[in-house]
């Protein structure tokens, strides 16, 4: 008898997908509607009013121990995310940060192993080694020199998000409280973190016409507020290498767009590329079988002829398979 494991609703994985591909216009909101080199401004427009918005619709608190998991998970997934990956993305050349960040399956597979138990597997890590393959091919048009700085901040991003997509696995959510908060606690604790380093850093808030507001509302909104609701609910459902390998669908749509909205042209080992990776976003999302079950020896009782022993006889044929279910 073969076990296999609960199946998976196709459209929960659909639904958390709209996460990072939301995140791939990122790229083509910022150069187009906000005013350049902010990164930090740009980071906490992003995280802030999100976080109080969906605070005020959740009207929960953490509680207890929750104050500083709450904490943590926000600088891991928020407050250092994303200035790291704002840092990487300025310092580096093409999209190399893109690159970096398309090795997170790895990581988190990795993370899984310590903090989840979950030893990866052949599978996953051929998996992984694809889909940074894929990326690959997509965002690098050219080498270009690289700069240590950059490539630090783009694998320290990469680490601080795989880090808190395995510990927001790992923790869960208090009894009674849905993704919703728990997405409105990260998105506060992250936007109040990454606020003084800001007004530190940048200085004050620049002057912002109506392309800019616009671009923030849809930044806050729809590419955080929701998005992040959907990615955090649908950690809580799929495992962690799962939602790991629907990241590059951020890269690949940021290629997209930049073919459809801005121009820029796709070219044949682009779209190769594109092929790969989309193959090992889908591959990530199967889930193996089990290991089979050994069948339970039959025991002598079975061999009764009396009544009594074809009575008993039945009663095992029965709860025996149900109690391997």
């Amino acid at each position: 008898m073969t076990a296999t494991r609960p199946a998976v609703p196709t459209l929960l994985i659909a639904l958390t997908a709209l996460a990072p591909i939301s995140w791939g216009s990122t790229y083509a909101v910022t150069t187009e509607f906000l005013p350049a080199d902010r990164p930090l401004f740009t980071g906490l427009m992003r995280a802030l009013p999100a976080g109080l918005l969906l605070l005020a619709l959740a009207r929960v608190l953490p509680r207890g121990v929750w104050w500083g998991k709450a904490a943590v998970l926000g600088a891991l997934n928020i407050g250092a995310f994303f200035p790291l990956l704002f840092l990487s993305a300025y310092r580096l050349p093409g999209g190399m940060a893109a690159v970096v960040g398309s090795i997170g399956p790895l990581f988190v597979a990795g993370l899984s192993a310590v903090l989840l138990g979950d030893r990866p597997t052949l599978r996953t890590l051929l998996t992984g080694i694809a889909a940074a393959l894929g990326v690959s091919l997509v965002v690098l048009q050219s080498a270009g020199a690289l700069d240590l700085v950059g490539v630090l901040a783009a694998l320290a991003s990469t680490a601080s998000m795989s880090t808190g997509t395995v510990l927001t696995k790992r923790w869960g959510r208090p009894d009674g409280v849905g993704p919703l908060a728990l997405t409105a606690w990260q998105l506060t604790a992250g936007g109040l973190l990454i606020a003084p380093v800001a007004l530190f850093v940048e200085g004050a808030p620049p002057a912002l016409d109506g392309r800019a507001v616009g671009g923030y509302l849809y930044l806050a909104l729809a590419n955080t507020a929701v998005a992040y609701w959907l990615w955090f609910r649908g950690i809580g459902r799929l495992t962690a290498t799962q939602v790991t390998f629907l990241g590059p669908l951020s890269p690949l749509t940021a290629a997209v767009i930049g073919w459809a909205a801005l121009g820029q042209a796709l070219t044949p080992v682009q779209l190769a590329g594109m092929a790969v990776a989309f193959g090992a976003t889908v591959f990530g999302q199967l889930r193996p079988r089990m290991p089979r079950t050994p069948r339970t020896p039959r025991t002598d009782v079975e061999s009764f002829s009396s009544t009594e022993g074809n009575a008993r006889k039945d009663s095992m044929d029965v709860t025996v398979p149900a109690l391997r279910r």
